[in-house]
C-alpha cells in the first residue's frame, strides 16, 4: 500500500517515519499511521526514494511525527551461503531531527 506526502499532511502527527536502507546510497520511505505501515509514493505513484537520509528528513520538515528511524536488513548471510536464520536480522535505530540539511 502507498500513500503520498500530501495525504500525510492530513494524518499528522504520524506515529513513525522509517527510512529504509535499500542500497549503499538509496533509501525509501515508509510511515506508520494507525499501526499500519505504508510506503510513501510521489505524485506519479512511484515509491519515494532519496540518496541520503538527510534528504528524507528535509522532506518531512513540515510534517509532524513522533519518531524517525533508520532501518537496514542485510542480505550478507544469503550472499555468502550461510544457513537461513530463524530470526530476522533487521536493524532499526532512532534517527532524530538533527537539522543538518
Amino acid at each position: 500500500m502507498g500513500i503520498t506526502l500530501g495525504q500525510l499532511i492530513e494524518l499528522q502527527p504520524l506515529q513513525k517515519v522509517i527510512i529504509n536502507s535499500v542500497d549503499m546510497a538509496l533509501y525509501q520511505v515508509s510511515v506508520v499511521v494507525n499501526n499500519v505501515e505504508y510506503y510513501v509514493k510521489d505524485n506519479k505513484g512511484n515509491t519515494l526514494t532519496a540518496h541520503s537520509p538527510l534528504h528524507i528528513q528535509k522532506l518531512f520538515d513540515h510534517i509532524a511525527y513522533q519518531h524517525m528511524t533508520l532501518r537496514h536488513s542485510s542480505a550478507y548471510d544469503e550472499m555468502c551461503g550461510q544457513p537461513v536464520r530463524e530470526a530476522d536480522n533487521t536493524l532499526e535505530v532512532s534517527f532524530g531531527n538533527n537539522s543538518y540539511y
